[in-house]
């Protein structure tokens, strides 16, 4: 070679000869060198297990045996990972956050005189958790809305199923097991109240109806057979404010649907699915009656008002009795203090907000239904791509509200999802109106 210079052999390095075989594979080229989780993307695979954890979170929400549930073991890692990712807080959703924040904060301030009542504490740590689960709900439907309320809806839909189920089997005693899924004669379900039992599956009854109506629903036959499920059930729990209420939240959005629709088709549709559902209804209602003592109890529960409702001392006594001394009680009586002086729990939740956490909480109380009721029947009148979930939740949601008149609903969690559900919805709407895509 030219100048004196030489050429390395092929396969040597500087000159000596390399001891590695040819057919070897380099070092790199082993998965585990890199690696074993070196090409999957970490950031999915937490992405999908946030959403396995969403769905466990909505679907144990069916149960409701004690204080402590399913729901509220997985009820931290959801939030805290869904946090994590990255989910916000929307400017559309501050008027939620603020008013629940002045609902707590009065109840809080109430407790001060009574913190050495353990029961009083833990109710107020548990309603504090609640409205954190709220605020929780509306930043994550803030975003990916219509895909997450969906999935939402869907898993809530198997929950009412399955709570559904067990309260039909237990009602007519297919299970020997005294007092499961079964009370004071009524249908329970996974519940320890026939009463929230039954408001409970009134969303997931909606949901079905919806698609139903709007003939969207890609299975109508196995759409029907769960509607008759869940409806057996509402019937079942002899539930005054659940029949009622279902109605009410049926008739809201069976209007929001008609009139939103310019399509002569789709209402002549509406009318006629109406028609023939009352009728097997009635039918069905008919044969459960027929089933060993269900007519009696249904008499008996059909009535307005029960024995503990009247006198002096009844419900209604009570709270007349219990407003003349709220009056008098700026800071309110304290959490659950009200059942010390009547006996009884208030059985309305806009008394028991006043008695509670004083005119501070009974005020922020009613603010928080006014304020999302204008921007539930706002989200089911304007023509935006929320309205078709608004039509579902609203009327549920409006549902609770109104029956908060007769019961205690400040503890129910499957309020607090729906509260942020609603809120989502309008957060995402107002995005959408400025412009965003990623709604």
């Amino acid at each position: 070679m030219a100048g004196g210079a030489t050429t390395a052999p092929r396969g040597t390095v500087l000159g000596m000869a390399s001891t590695i075989p040819a057919s070897a594979s380099p070092p790199s080229a082993s998965p585990w060198r890199a690696g074993a989780w070196a090409d999957i993307p970490v950031l999915a695979v937490l992405k999908r297990f946030a959403t396995l954890l969403l769905v466990g979170f909505i679907f144990f929400a069916c149960f409701a045996f004690s204080d402590t549930s399913p729901y509220d073991v997985v009820a931290i890692p959801t939030i805290l990972l869904w946090l994590c990712l990255g989910i916000r807080l929307h400017r559309g959703m501050l008027p939620l956050v603020w008013l629940l924040i002045l609902y707590v904060s009065a109840i809080v301030v109430a407790l001060m005189p009574y913190l050495d009542q353990p029961l009083s504490v833990s109710w107020t740590i548990q309603l504090a958790y609640l409205a954190i689960t709220g605020v929780f709900f509306a930043m994550l439907f803030s975003d990916d809305t219509q895909a997450r309320v969906e999935l939402a809806l869907k898993t809530y839909v198997a929950s009412c199923l399955l709570s559904g189920t067990f309260g039909i089997v237990g009602y007519f005693g297919f299970i020997p097991t005294e007092d499961l899924f079964y009370k004071y004669g009524r249908a329970s379900g996974t519940f320890q109240d026939p009463n929230v039992f039954g408001s409970f599956l009134t969303l997931g009854a909606l949901y079905l109806m919806h698609g139903l109506l709007l003939g969207i629903t890609r299975r109508p036959i196995l759409s029907v057979l769960m509607l008759l499920v869940i409806a057996a059930g509402i019937f079942l729990s002899f539930s005054r404010g659940s029949w009622g209420g279902t109605l009410v939240a049926i008739a809201v959005m069976v209007a929001g649907i008609y009139s939103a629709t310019q399509s002569a088709a789709l209402r002549r549709r509406i009318v006629v699915l109406l028609a023939f559902s009352t009728i097997g209804t009635v039918l069905a209602i008919v044969g459960l009656m027929s089933i060993g003592d269900t007519a009696e109890m249904f008499s008996k529960r059909a009535s307005v008002t029960q024995d503990y409702d009247e006198g002096e001392t009844g419900r209604f006594g009570n709270q007349l009795r219990g407003i003349g001394l709220l009056v008098d009680e700026p800071l309110g009586m304290g959490p659950l203090r009200w059942r010390l002086i009547f006996g009884l729990e208030p059985h309305n939740s806009y008394i028991g907000s006043l008695a509670n956490g004083g005119w501070l909480g009974g005020v922020a109380f009613l603010g928080l239904v006014l304020a999302t009721g204008l921007v539930g029947f706002r989200l089911m009148t304007r023509d935006t791509p929320f309205r078709r979930h608004a039509q579902i939740v609203w009327p549920a949601l409006l549902m609770f509200f109104l029956q908060a008149i007769q019961i205690d609903i400040e503890k129910w969690r499957h309020v607090y999802m729906m509260l942020g559900v609603v809120w989502g919805l309008e957060a995402a709407r107002l995005r959408w109106l400025a412009g965003r895509d990623d709604v």
